[in-house]
């Protein structure tokens, strides 16, 4: 099958409601990165330096070579910044989701005390902070299994969610295979908590974010003073609180780093933000695991059938009778590029429309003289299809009086002598009325003209008949 696997749909245009406790304008994540002591060293056994979210310009990693200004900036994260991130966040009584790299928290043990002592969520950023992005499948798999089991040691409860943050195209899938994590955050793909079936495993994605982020003071284009942190993280407040307040209300994560934000003339700036957020009403500051246990309770994940997932029997069985008596158009949009964004139905009216519109006029044509007359002989037999006839009573054309019946009837003839096909409308956006007023208005048009009015409402017919089994 020629399947693509990236989603650019996710909630689509109806996200759901979060319903966040209280009625939560804006759900409020903040994510403490702990990666001291965890990243590349030759003290732990790697093969060069750490060159990656540091005040260092331009670093690039030193090959067999401990790079003492860098473990310095490191060290300053764990040996300063994280105790002024923790005055800040116990002293206004805000939950906190640590990113603990199971390495760093082993190597921090007073650290580890106060996050636990503060009752904050400790969820595992990896067994190192280092680059999974080469790394073969099998070994990333025994790093994610020996990560799991440091973290619990160390910690004295295992991780209820994940982050790997220089992840593999393997990590998502592989940290869902564990069935260990209430949560992964490997993504950034969304403003709301989703589902992802992978293998028998309803796993929860809660996206995370590289932008409102203090990462942004490390790299170019980034911010160079707290004052731009902040603006950024009040604009993006601002923004999803307005939206919270029209009834879609969403969340909000902001990426912070001891070494980073943890210096006096940066921590400002979130100071700033969240002295700004607490003064609105409505505002959930929550951990991430706090906000997966409202998501499950509120909007469990339910398996539906996915078109893109079928197979090719089962997908012309589906599909075969949205356009009127022409399986071979569901047979050929299967062999199509179908992904997640074919698993509704505008997705998948898309893919048969395409089939549909690439076709010979002759398969067209074809196509539309499969489609009954309206109110015509085989509607009198009962031997429409399921469809048709459930279409064709929504404007109570089962239920036309004799002299009704005998106007479509000549109508029907007319059109047909006229342009060699049935008169085609989507039943559904009409009424009794208004399709006899069609049929009169078209008939004056020349052939032309009324076949691609024809495929144009085939094409509508086809989308109302998906809309019927598919969200």
């Amino acid at each position: 099958m020629n399947r693509y696997p990236r989603d650019f749909r996710g909630h689509g245009p109806n996200a759901p409601d979060a319903r966040w406790p209280g009625g939560a304008k804006v759900a409020i994540s903040l994510v403490l990165n702990y990666e001291e002591g965890g990243e590349n060293c030759l003290l732990h056994g790697d093969a060069q330096s750490e060159a990656f979210l540091s005040d260092i310009a331009g670093a690039q990693p030193w090959p067999g070579m401990r790079h003492w200004n860098m473990e310095s900036l490191y060290d300053y994260g764990a040996r300063a910044g994280f105790w002024r991130l923790h005055r800040l966040f116990t002293g206004r009584g805000l939950p906190v989701t640590i990113y603990g790299v199971a390495t760093a928290l082993a190597r921090n043990p007073e650290q580890v005390a106060a996050m636990k002592s503060a009752g904050w969520d400790i969820a595992s950023h990896g067994l190192k902070w280092v680059d999974h992005r080469d790394m073969p499948e099998e070994e990333e798999r025994a790093q994610i299994h020996e990560a799991i089991r440091l973290h619990t040691e160390v910690t004295g409860a295992p991780p209820r969610g994940w982050y790997t943050g220089r992840c593999s195209l393997n990590t998502v899938r592989l940290t869902a295979e564990t069935g260990a994590f209430d949560w992964i955050s490997d993504t950034y793909d969304d403003d709301l908590p989703y589902w992802l079936e992978v293998g028998d495993r309803n796993q929860l994605v809660i996206p995370y974010t590289l932008e409102a982020n203090d990462m942004r003071f490390a790299t170019a284009p980034g911010y160079i003073e707290g004052e731009q942190f902040f603006t950024y993280l009040r604009d993006t407040f601002d923004t999803l609180y307005a939206e919270g307040s029209d009834g879609a209300p969403k969340m909000f994560s902001i990426g912070l780093h001891c070494r980073l934000i943890g210096r006096p003339g940066k921590i400002a700036g979130l100071i700033r933000f969240l002295d700004h957020a607490r003064a609105h009403y409505g505002v959930w500051f929550a951990t991430r695991t706090q906000i997966a246990d409202h998501w499950a309770a509120t909007h469990p994940h339910r398996r539906i059938e996915r078109p893109s997932q079928m197979t090719r029997e089962r997908f012309v069985e589906r599909f075969g009778s949205i356009f009127e008596h022409s399986p071979w158009i569901a047979d050929h949009a299967f062999d199509l590029e179908l992904g997640p964004a074919h698993d509704s139905a505008s997705g998948l009216h898309n893919a048969l429309a395409r089939v549909f519109r690439s076709a010979s006029r002759d398969q067209r044509l074809l196509v539309l003289r499969a489609h009954p007359d309206l109110a015509g002989k085989l509607a009198a037999a009962k031997r429409l299809t399921p469809e048709s006839t459930a279409e064709q009573a929504s404007a109570a054309l089962d239920a036309l009086t004799d002299e009704e019946r005998s106007r479509f009837q000549r109508l029907n003839e007319e059109y047909v002598a006229k342009h060699g096909f049935p008169f085609i409308i989507a039943v559904r956006d009409n009424t009794k009325a208004s399709i006899l007023l069609a049929f009169q208005t078209r008939l004056a048009n020349d052939t032309e003209q009324e076949f691609t009015i024809a495929c144009a409402q085939v094409e509508r017919i086809a989308e109302l008949r998906l809309k019927d089994q598919l969200l």
